[in-house]
């Protein structure tokens, strides 16, 4: 029977879901019913974990009850904060990070099915150890968790030793709103693959971590970060781009492989940065090489529709609150593990193993087989 070769999988659906619908040619991004940009202007991180994760937006008891659960799960064991101090210096920090969640065990177990206070668990100690391997690493004694703080303030807290004002941490929960979840991008791809082996959430979640490290899926916003820097000043943003552009250089930050239109998490986090941080210079900056960048991009690609991505606006917001570099997968890794576990409990729900095939183009033996 002939079969028919489908490189990549695109537009091969593998599943019904109800967490997240993407179009890109509309430029629409819903979680659950509702716009994504929306929830990101003024709901809390703790609200939308609670919509991706358990299917509605929490009233103030259910909300109060996530709130507390992520507070007294977000702690390290001794062990972990020994296993992370021991790792030599020059480990990058995502495989840090899926190292030291490969040994966590939520209070209940591990074991499959998956749960979501498994989730919890994970979703908890993620910032936490991102913030204690960041202060190992620099030689400065980790600042422990603070138990009156919520998800996205703390986080911050225990990166900056002090707590942000309040248009910053809501600039940083909007963004990590917007990258909660994406539909079956390749890492959300891979942890329903492993859970619908039976797998255990934790594999789940340490393959889909393995998946982002890859830079065709994950790290863009840091090279955003070099364009800012490569331009420095506004006088200078059409003379740069405007030679990348011409030498056959991406510029990063515009363009996505779905988005054919302006990508609707771009524009929520444009407004949310304007309207919650100070006229900064980086700001003003950013605003100034959208608005050039879509020219030029128009002038020597008419047609291509290439618009400003999440990723630009997440350097601009990422380096106002002051996550170093080397921490921008990492910290998006804060948010979309709640994606990575919602599509994980779908898949075990009603599940069936994912397993394609190929098109076999090798050689041939020479004679027929014995029957």
């Amino acid at each position: 029977m002939k079969r028919e070769l489908n490189i990549g999988l695109e537009g091969i659906a593998i599943a019904e879901s109800k967490i997240t619908h993407v179009d890109g040619i509309k430029g629409e991004l819903v979680y659950r019913g509702h716009w994504a940009g929306e929830l990101a202007r003024d709901k809390s991180f703790e609200e939308i974990l609670h919509l991706v994760l358990f299917g509605s937006l929490p009233d103030a008891v259910q909300l109060k009850d996530v709130t507390q659960k992520l507070i007294s799960l977000r702690a390290l064991p001794s062990e972990l904060k020994t296993v992370i101090r021991s790792m030599p210096k020059g480990v990058p920090y995502m495989a840090v990070l899926r190292s030291v969640l490969s040994l966590v065990t939520a209070p209940e177990g591990t074991e499959y099915p998956p749960t979501a206070d498994q989730a919890l668990s994970l979703i908890a100690m993620t910032p936490t150890i991102l913030a204690y391997r960041y202060a190992s690493v620099n030689g400065t004694e980790p600042v422990e968790p603070h138990a009156s703080l919520g998800h996205v303030e703390n986080y911050l807290y225990m990166l900056n030793g002090r707590a942000l004002e309040a248009g910053l941490v809501r600039a940083l929960s909007a963004y990590l709103i917007l990258s909660m979840d994406h539909e079956i991008n390749a890492s959300t791809f891979t942890a329903r693959v492993v859970v619908a082996t039976q797998a255990d959430l934790v594999s789940a979640i340490c393959a889909a971590i393995g998946a982002l490290i890859g830079p065709l899926h994950g790290g863009a916003p840091s090279k955003v970060d070099d364009l800012l820097d490569e331009i420095g000043v506004e006088e200078r943003a059409e003379e740069v781009m405007r030679l990348k552009i011409e030498r056959g250089d991406r510029l990063m930050g515009f363009g996505h492989r779905v988005y054919k239109t302006w990508d609707p998490r771009a524009a929520a986090l444009k407004y949310v940065a304007q309207h919650n941080t100070e006229a900064s210079k980086l700001l003003k900056l950013s605003l100034h090489v959208e608005e050039v960048a879509v020219r030029l991009l128009e002038q020597y690609k008419p047609g291509r529709n290439l618009y400003p991505n999440i990723e630009f606006w997440a350097a601009a917001v990422l380096r106002s609150v002051n996550v170093p570099k080397e921490l921008y997968t990492p910290t998006f890794c804060c948010s979309r593990i709640v994606g990575w576990s919602a599509h994980v409990l779908e898949q075990s729900e009603n599940n069936r193993l994912i397993r394609p095939t190929a098109i076999y183009t090798g050689a041939w033996p020479d004679h027929e087989q014995a029957r």
